[in-house]
Protein backbone atom coordinates (compact mmCIF):
# COMPACT_ATOMS: atom_id res chain seq x y z
CA UNK A 1 0.00 0.00 0.00
CA UNK A 2 1.54 3.33 -1.04
CA UNK A 3 2.35 5.87 1.65
CA UNK A 4 1.57 9.41 0.54
CA UNK A 5 3.35 12.52 1.74
CA UNK A 6 0.21 13.46 3.69
CA UNK A 7 0.23 10.02 5.34
CA UNK A 8 3.86 10.48 6.36
CA UNK A 9 3.17 13.92 7.84
CA UNK A 10 0.18 12.54 9.73
CA UNK A 11 2.25 9.66 11.08
CA UNK A 12 5.01 12.04 12.10
CA UNK A 13 2.61 14.26 14.06
CA UNK A 14 0.95 11.24 15.71
CA UNK A 15 4.29 9.79 16.84
CA UNK A 16 5.33 13.19 18.19
CA UNK A 17 2.09 13.48 20.19
CA UNK A 18 2.64 9.98 21.56
CA UNK A 19 6.21 10.90 22.49
CA UNK A 20 4.98 14.02 24.32
CA UNK A 21 2.61 11.90 26.42
CA UNK A 22 5.44 9.56 27.32
CA UNK A 23 7.72 12.48 28.16
CA UNK A 24 5.13 14.03 30.48
CA UNK A 25 4.89 10.67 32.23
CA UNK A 26 8.68 10.43 32.60
CA UNK A 27 8.92 7.52 30.17
CA UNK A 28 12.03 8.96 28.57
CA UNK A 29 13.29 5.98 26.59
CA UNK A 30 9.92 5.47 24.92
CA UNK A 31 9.66 9.19 24.21
CA UNK A 32 13.05 9.22 22.50
CA UNK A 33 12.20 6.09 20.53
CA UNK A 34 8.92 7.51 19.19
CA UNK A 35 10.55 10.88 18.51
CA UNK A 36 12.96 9.06 16.21
CA UNK A 37 10.04 7.71 14.23
CA UNK A 38 8.51 11.19 14.06
CA UNK A 39 11.75 12.52 12.58
CA UNK A 40 12.00 9.60 10.15
CA UNK A 41 8.47 10.11 8.83
CA UNK A 42 8.99 13.88 8.55
CA UNK A 43 12.20 13.38 6.57
CA UNK A 44 10.52 10.89 4.25
CA UNK A 45 7.74 13.43 3.66
CA UNK A 46 10.43 16.03 2.91
CA UNK A 47 12.04 13.67 0.40
CA UNK A 48 8.68 13.33 -1.37
CA UNK A 49 8.32 17.11 -1.44
CA UNK A 50 11.86 17.68 -2.69
CA UNK A 51 11.51 15.10 -5.45
CA UNK A 52 7.91 16.11 -6.22
CA UNK A 53 6.62 12.60 -5.56
CA UNK A 54 3.08 11.95 -4.40
CA UNK A 55 4.11 8.93 -2.37
CA UNK A 56 7.21 7.44 -0.78
CA UNK A 57 8.64 4.64 -2.94
CA UNK A 58 8.61 1.09 -1.63
CA UNK A 59 9.12 -0.82 -4.88
CA UNK A 60 12.14 -3.06 -5.33
CA UNK A 61 13.77 -0.55 -7.68
CA UNK A 62 13.93 1.93 -4.79
CA UNK A 63 15.68 -0.20 -2.16
CA UNK A 64 17.92 2.71 -1.15
CA UNK A 65 14.81 4.52 0.11
CA UNK A 66 13.93 1.64 2.46
CA UNK A 67 16.00 2.92 5.36
CA UNK A 68 15.82 4.15 8.93
CA UNK A 69 19.31 5.67 8.71
CA UNK A 70 19.19 9.32 9.80
CA UNK A 71 22.29 10.31 7.84
CA UNK A 72 20.94 8.80 4.64
CA UNK A 73 17.48 10.33 5.10
CA UNK A 74 18.95 13.75 5.83
CA UNK A 75 21.05 13.53 2.70
CA UNK A 76 18.17 12.38 0.48
CA UNK A 77 15.87 15.07 1.90
CA UNK A 78 18.26 17.87 1.01
CA UNK A 79 18.20 19.00 4.66
CA UNK A 80 21.61 17.72 5.70
CA UNK A 81 23.61 20.95 5.55
CA UNK A 82 20.82 23.12 6.93
CA UNK A 83 20.22 20.73 9.84
CA UNK A 84 23.91 20.42 10.67
CA UNK A 85 24.33 24.21 10.59
CA UNK A 86 21.45 24.65 13.04
CA UNK A 87 22.83 21.96 15.34
CA UNK A 88 26.31 23.45 15.33
CA UNK A 89 24.88 26.82 16.47
CA UNK A 90 22.81 25.23 19.22
CA UNK A 91 24.01 25.72 22.79
CA UNK A 92 21.79 22.90 24.04
CA UNK A 93 24.23 20.20 22.89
Amino acid sequence: MPTTRADLLSLSRAKLRDAEVLLKNRRYHGAVYLSGYAVEFALKARICRSLRWGEYPTQKDYDSFKTHDLERLLHMSGSNEKTRAKLSKSTDW
